[in-house]
């Protein structure tokens, strides 16, 4: 487990199976230049592909994922409200690995 720089526990790792070959997507011809774009961790973007490609559970998703229903459901929270923030405000999403451990390949 990653160590905790405030209060609580740190994160944990999560298993990703896909690691996207295209980490940079931006909007077409914005007019006023490039803004900061918006984050999302490789951990989120695997909840929104098991949940919305694959049409897994979110109880199925997390045991692939190998962490608890409720960690997994922030995950999916946070990639969704970034995927929104990014269409409806034109910015641009880069996807990086994140913060955390995250365990890439197949799932165990």
């Amino acid at each position: 487990m990653v160590p905790s720089p405030g209060r609580g526990r740190g994160r944990g790792p999560r298993w990703v199976e896909n690691v996207p070959s295209a980490t940079y997507f931006g909007p077409h011809g914005t007019a006023n230049g490039p803004s900061a774009p918006v984050v999302l961790s490789y951990a989120e973007l695997e909840a929104i592909r098991l949940v919305d490609l694959e049409g897994l559970s979110q109880e199925e998703a997390s045991a692939r994922m190998g962490i608890s229903r409720r960690t997994f459901w922030s995950d999916l929270r946070s990639a969704r409200v970034k995927v929104a923030t990014a269409l409806v405000n034109g910015r641009p999403i880069r996807i990086e690995s994140g913060e955390h451990t995250t365990y890439i390949g197949k799932y165990r």
